[in-house]
């Protein structure tokens, strides 16, 4: 037993260093607590060692702590695969760039003196979402699930003297612990039905003549409804967009890609492993004849778009259509997943790259004019491509790719997503997701309209930002225009990743 711990451990050397970079960043906060500068700087060290680990890890595949007393003893509680891995160094991408985010960011300068706190927060987040990713054993992946939860709730309300961080922190609570009750009772139930935890045990016994389907589709759609919460699907999306407006933009722009990013990853680990019966040579999955997942899934990301590019049209605040905008882009790649293929997996890992830095950097400039303007409204952005000319030119190209339209990154995005459906035969679905995007196109180009189109009545300044803050926006902008011409990179890391799956 002591070996087969000493042994898993080597495979969660990213986990470690966040830990300790966890304890680090709270001793260095307790015992310098007059002069919280370096931080920020700490924690930038921490996660770029944990990206070099993940990185290292790229190719392996491998059981982590496997019970002694399993009955099938090669399946473990952590899966170590370049899934896995994938989806890790998305996470710690996006971590380095929120840590750069917040040194720009006003609302975090003013809060100096818990910077110590919101930082030891984010690594709570970060930790729960890196053991999510690899967790194949239902009782690990609801721990992970509420230590990222419980973390992001603090965060969302971590502006205490603001009335709406306040509400939209209540809120987050209130909706967390009702899915996550929803979600522990699937899992009670699967493990009544099963006697097992475990995703790969919980594969070969739900395939038996034995199994109830009626309670098995009741618990697995309880189950659903936890992920569902996480990734901001609807129905269980009603918290996301006055959490996202009243978070720190920052947060928000986090809970938007990471926080999201781990709860797909868990979402297609669980479907996967523990429906899946076999994968055919052209890479559509064979799921067990027990629950129509792809019926749901198409159902939900159908309704998710919908509701989310809809409802975004009416929206003043930039805040909230972003948010309303991040939950249509879950309904695009619940669509890759419900292809169940692993070309809709490609299309799904590609998206997300191209979400993270598309989103990020549109919250980014957001926040940059907040930080002149003291305003997210919508009418203040007249005539702001004029007094703020890169920035306007920034906004403007993340919102194109936020669209999918050529030649940038999310047009590939949405490509390769539309590819899988067609070959598929997904051709209804295809046609929904683009009249969608029609719809997005509205509501994007709204903003391009106030920003260039129309005169502002009152006098405004020049909005000029700081070096630090054009060399991050070229970080994001480059590779958006990059892989909207050169793509490939991109396309074989995927798919390396995919074709490696371990199950």
């Amino acid at each position: 037993m002591i070996n087969e711990i000493l042994n898993s451990i080597t495979f969660i050397y990213p986990e470690l260093a966040v830990s300790i970079f966890l304890l680090i960043i709270v001793l260095v906060d307790l015992v310098f607590h007059k002069d919280k500068k370096y931080i920020p700087y700490i924690s930038l060290a921490g996660l770029v060692i944990t990206g070099i680990l993940v990185l290292n890890q790229i190719g392996i595949t491998h059981f982590a702590f496997v019970p002694q007393l399993s009955a099938v003893k090669k399946y473990g509680m952590m899966t170590i695969d370049p899934f896995g891995s994938y989806f890790k160094l998305l996470v710690v991408v996006t971590s380095i760039l929120i840590i750069f985010f917040t040194i720009a960011s006003e609302e975090v300068i003013d809060l100096k003196e818990r910077l110590g706190e919101f930082h030891a927060l984010i690594y709570g987040m970060i930790l729960g979402m890196l053991v999510m990713i690899s967790a194949s054993d239902l009782i690990l992946i609801y721990l992970s699930l509420e230590l990222l939860s419980l973390s992001s709730y603090v965060l969302a309300g971590f502006l205490k003297l603001r009335e709406r961080s306040s509400e939209a922190s209540l809120k987050y609570v209130i909706y967390g612990s009702v899915s996550s009750g929803l979600m522990l009772f699937g899992i009670s139930i699967i493990y009544g039905l099963t006697g097992s935890t475990n995703l790969y045990v919980i594969n070969s016994l739900i395939q038996g003549p034995q199994i109830n389907l009626f309670t098995l589709s009741f618990s697995s759609i309880l189950m659903f409804v936890g992920i569902g919460y996480k990734i901001s699907a609807a129905p269980f999306h009603f918290w996301t967009p006055d959490v996202y407006e009243g978070a720190p933009i920052s947060i928000t722009a986090y809970l938007s890609v990471a926080s999201k990013a781990a709860g797909f990853a868990l979402l297609i680990r669980f479907i996967q492993t523990g429906f899946t019966s076999f994968i055919s040579e052209d890479g559509y999955w064979t799921l067990i004849a027990v629950f129509d997942w792809q019926a749901l899934l198409i159902a939900i990301s159908i309704l998710t778009m919908t509701l989310g590019n809809f409802s975004a049209l009416w929206q003043d605040n930039l805040k909230r259509m972003l948010a309303y905008s991040s939950i249509a882009h879950a309904g695009y790649i619940l669509l890759g997943i419900a292809v169940l293929s692993n070309q809709g997996l490609i299309a799904v890992l590609i998206y997300f790259f191209v979400y993270m830095l598309m989103n990020i950097g549109a919250f980014y400039v957001v926040m940059l004019i907040s930080n002149k303007t003291g305003s997210e409204n919508i009418d203040d952005y007249d005539g702001l491509g004029a007094k703020a000319p890169f920035l306007g030119v920034a906004l403007a190209i993340f919102l194109i790719s936020l669209t999918g339209l050529p030649p940038t990154a999310g047009f590939i995005a949405k490509l390769y997503l539309f590819i899988a459906l067609i070959d598929a035969n997904m051709i209804v679905v295809a046609i929904i997701a683009l009249l969608n995007t029609v719809v997005s196109l509205y509501y994007y180009v709204r903003v391009l309209k106030h920003m260039y189109l129309t005169k502002s009545e009152r006098e405004q300044e020049n909005i000029t930002p700081s070096i630090g803050s054009l060399v991050y926006l070229l970080v994001l902008l480059i590779p958006i225009l990059f892989f909207g011409i050169y793509f490939t990179p991109i396309v074989e890391f995927a798919r390396s990743c995919v074709s490696l799956l371990g199950i």
